[in-house]
């Protein structure tokens, strides 16, 4: 179901309005001066991913090798110092 209101009626009843984009589906499209400038909807599906799919794609990682180690510290030492300045006491 789709239903246009105005940005003033968005205003006075945003939590009835998000009830009823979450509970029961519904779409709104918001009016200023007669103008749509937007629309409001349940989403569709979730963004990221589950606790399922991240071991499946780290399960499917390799480990890395002997001169990992040494490598991170190589970069460490070619890193140069940043001095923090010194904020008011």
């Amino acid at each position: 179901m789709e239903t246009t209101i105005t940005a003033t009626q968005l205003a006075k009843g945003l939590s009835d309005i998000l009830n009823r984009v979450r509970y029961r589906g519904e779409r709104f499209l918001v009016q200023r001066n007669g103008e749509t400038i937007a629309t409001i909807e349940p989403l569709t599906s979730m963004p990221g991913i589950t606790v399922s799919e991240l071991i499946a794609k780290v399960g499917d990682l390799e480990m890395p090798g002997d001169g990992f180690a040494d490598d991170l510290e190589a970069i460490q030492a070619a890193q140069r110092l940043v001095e923090m300045p010194e904020g008011p006491d």
